[in-house]
C-alpha cells in the first residue's frame, strides 16, 4: 500500500536520478542551468534559473510539460524557455 503511495508522488524515472544537466548559460545577469529529467521514457523539460540579488543567490525552478525524445534537444529548449521567462518577468521571477 505505501509503495503505491510513494510511487504516486515520484517523478517517474527522475526518482532514479536520471537527469541530463547541461552547462550553465549566462543571460541578462541570470544563470540558466538546463536540467531535463527522464519521464515516461522521454526527457521532461526543466531548468534552474539563478541570480545574485543583494548578495543573496535567488533560485527559480522551471518545469514545463514538454516531453522530448532527445536529451540535448530538451536542454536547448529549456534554455530557450528560460530566456523567454526572464524576458517576461525579470527579477519578478523570484517574487
Amino acid at each position: 500500500m505505501f509503495g503505491f503511495v510513494s510511487k504516486w508522488f515520484q517523478r517517474g524515472d527522475a526518482a532514479a536520478g536520471a537527469t541530463a544537466a547541461g552547462e550553465p548559460v549566462g543571460y541578462r545577469g541570470f544563470t540558466i542551468t538546463p536540467e531535463p529529467y527522464r519521464q515516461q521514457g522521454q526527457w521532461q523539460l526543466a531548468a534552474r534559473i539563478t541570480k545574485e540579488i543583494d548578495g543573496e543567490t535567488r533560485e527559480h525552478r522551471l518545469v514545463r510539460a514538454d516531453l522530448l525524445s532527445d536529451a540535448e534537444e530538451a536542454r536547448r529548449h529549456a534554455v530557450t524557455k528560460a530566456r523567454r521567462l526572464i524576458d517576461e518577468r525579470g527579477d519578478g521571477l523570484f517574487d
